[in-house]
């Protein structure tokens, strides 16, 4: 199989929900989110790459080091959106040697084995440029939209468009794999809806539409449980599985 490295994007300090550390190192049945997401992600890339930022670096390495987990630690000194967290590999040894990148949100807990496995399988076995694993839900967050064949074509971001009365429709999870190369390249550059409208962030759903318009292979799977949708941004979104 092609080289795969993993980048968990754990840069969020958790002021939102009311924590004084980084939100990825709640824990959730006595173990940290981001300690859970590692070892899910293990059979694919023993030492990841964890994104963090000045205030959560000591916090993120001591609970790593606590659980004996080995990672690479790589700074987002400013918080200029996701777009920049992900820019942050750009110069780092680790992923000198790795085709494909699989990234994934460090606040989303219950991530299935199986998603990962059938997502990563179908990425590299149909050559692909960038997937992500997607489900249907009744208010989507973000909205993945296709045309007539059923190929995707661009994201939503509601936050970012000011849509508040969120509808049906396909939505990511905070899961992907793409070539590094084309990727990186990609956030780079200076492209339409590169900076959010509402934040000011350098964002990253935007490349979608911009890999598309390239003639680049991008796939949304609909293969993602419903538990993989929970994210954490405040208390309320976990405590019916605590």
């Amino acid at each position: 199989m092609a080289e795969i490295s993993v980048v968990i994007a754990a840069a969020g300090v958790g002021s939102r929900a009311g924590l004084p550390y980084p939100k990825t190192l709640f824990p959730i049945k006595g173990k940290p989110i981001l300690v859970r997401l590692a070892e899910l992600l293990a059979p694919f890339d023993a030492k990841p790459t964890v994104i963090v930022n000045e205030d959560g670096k000591e916090q993120i390495k001591q609970c790593l080091l606590k659980n004996n987990i080995q990672a690479q630690l790589v700074l987002q000194s400013i918080p200029r959106g996701m777009g920049d967290a992900v820019l942050c590999i750009d110069n780092s040894e680790e992923f000198a040697n790795s085709e494909h990148v699989l990234l994934v949100w460090g606040d989303i807990p219950f991530l299935k084995q199986e998603t990962v496995e059938t997502m990563i399988n179908h990425h590299v076995e149909q050559d692909s440029d960038f997937t992500f694993a997607s489900r249907v839900v009744d208010d989507a967050y973000t909205v993945v939209l296709r045309d007539k064949s059923g190929n995707v074509t661009h994201l939503i971001e509601t936050r970012e468009e000011g849509i508040t009365d969120l509808e049906p429709g396909e939505r990511d999870i905070g899961l992907f794999i793409f070539r590094r190369s084309l990727t990186l390249q990609a956030l780079r550059e200076e492209l339409p809806n590169k900076w959010g409208q509402s934040t000011g962030e350098h964002g990253f759903l935007y490349i979608i539409e911009h890999l598309v318009s390239k003639g680049l292979r991008v796939e949304a799977l609909p293969i993602a449980k419903e538990i993989e949708l929970v994210s954490f941004n405040n208390i309320e979104d976990l405590s019916p599985y605590l």
